[in-house]
């Protein structure tokens, strides 16, 4: 008989009760130091009383209006969001999912907008995610999301990560964008080097077509910048967030400039509660702390620190990590048991952390984690580490 919750998880036994800075609690009083912020998405750590009070504040005035009308809280976070990038324009969305669906129409409305019809086709590489929607999973082109759900969305060239040739082939005369992300997250913490990610704005540039950044998983602050494209020095027409701009509540966006989407104009999209005066509360609240040059100047600290220890942890078990890598609090262990045995090792040792591909584990603490936590969740690892080499013995 089918479970009242539809079984497309396979979940962990654990119940969390409640969450506190660094720890999630378990219904049995069980205290785990959490590496995995919900997947990159309590970038301010659980129950931050700064989101707290905004949600609380928010809650007791005005939960939903819908689009039909003006949104002070949306104007707000537009205005904040604008300020502090390359974008002009920013349309709400409540997942990443639902920015990757915008972000594929906006790139072909510009095109069609220019009476350039066939320029349809957006180029996208190995390992990525860009969601389970069915333009998410086309993007993506894993046999492994895509079977069972034919007809896929047509228009996408899949190419290998890193094949700079196979790029340069791929561009013709109906390429609309290029889609990555500037760090594959689910494809297993692997950061696209500076100069590729220039490279790509180059080609764009040579080429008339636009740029898409899936930054998901790897913005708001999660590598030491406010977004991870920043590093390189290069800015796209058209971006995906979402995960950490909400700090745990339902919020996602499509930031572009005025050029890329000068073809979304009224009745091209819409979201019933994308932008809606609950979420935009909370996401103006993280703003608020993870655009401040202070808080990100503390991340790449603490980045340092945690990357130290790590490398520490891969010398002194061989036996079961290969290496780390990765970018600021996104980082990955390269694992030689299957990742989810290191998962399962680190459940046991009350630390959270969250299986990739390419036999990774991901390690992205909230962006508020304490030197000491660090020390602990080094310690619990070593202690997960340990037990499972002795399983392997």
């Amino acid at each position: 008989m089918i479970p009242s919750v539809l079984p497309t998880y396979n979940r962990a036994p654990l119940n969390f009760v409640k969450g506190e800075g660094s720890w999630l609690i378990e219904a049995d009083g069980r205290r785990f130091l959490d590496l995995g912020s919900g997947i990159a998405v309590n970038a301010l750590g659980h129950a931050h009383p700064a989101l707290v009070a905004a949600l609380t504040e928010q809650a007791g005035a005005l939960w939903h209006v819908s689009n039909l009308y003006q949104i002070p809280q949306q104007q707000a976070l537009a205005d904040k969001l604008v300020a502090a990038t390359f974008a002009d324009t920013v349309f709400f969305t409540n997942s990443g999912t639902e920015s990757c669906e915008l972000a594929v129409k906006m790139a072909r409305k510009y095109w069609y907008d220019k009476g350039q019809t066939e320029r349809t086709e957006i180029i996208t590489f190995s390992g990525s995610f860009h969601g389970r929607s069915s333009a998410g999973i086309a993007a993506a082109g894993s046999e492994k999301m895509i079977k069972g759900f034919a007809p896929i969305l047509g228009g996408f060239t899949h190419i290998d990560w890193g094949d700079h040739e196979a790029l340069k082939a791929a561009v013709t005369d109906r390429t609309a964008a290029i889609l990555i992300e500037p760090v594959q997250g689910e494809g297993g913490i692997r950061p696209l080097p500076d100069q590729c990610l220039k490279g790509l704005r180059a080609l764009c540039d040579e080429h008339g077509i636009l740029l898409i950044l899936d930054e998901v998983q790897c913005g708001v602050g999660r590598t030491g910048r406010l977004f991870a494209h920043e590093w390189a020095g290069i800015t796209p027409d058209i971006m995906m967030v979402a995960k950490g701009i909400g700090g745990g509540f339902p919020l996602g966006a499509v930031l572009a400039t005025e050029e890329a989407a000068s073809g979304m104009t009224a009745g091209t999209h819409g979201s019933t509660y994308g932008g809606n005066p609950l979420g935009c509360a909370v996401g103006c609240a993280v703003m608020d702390h993870v655009a401040d040059p202070a808080f990100l100047a503390e991340v790449n600290r603490k980045a340092g620190l945690l990357r130290q220890k790590l490398e520490g942890l891969v010398a002194a078990h061989p036996d079961v990590f290969e290496e780390v890598r990765g970018l600021g609090l996104m980082l990955g262990l390269k694992c030689k048991p299957a990742p989810a045995e290191v998962v399962n090792a680190g459940y046991a040792a009350e630390v959270v952390t969250v299986p990739a591909a390419d036999n990774v584990v991901r390690l992205l603490p909230p962006l508020t984690i304490s030197d000491e936590e660090i020390a602990e969740a080094v310690t619990r690892l070593d202690a997960a580490a340990t037990a499972l080499t002795h399983e392997m013995a």
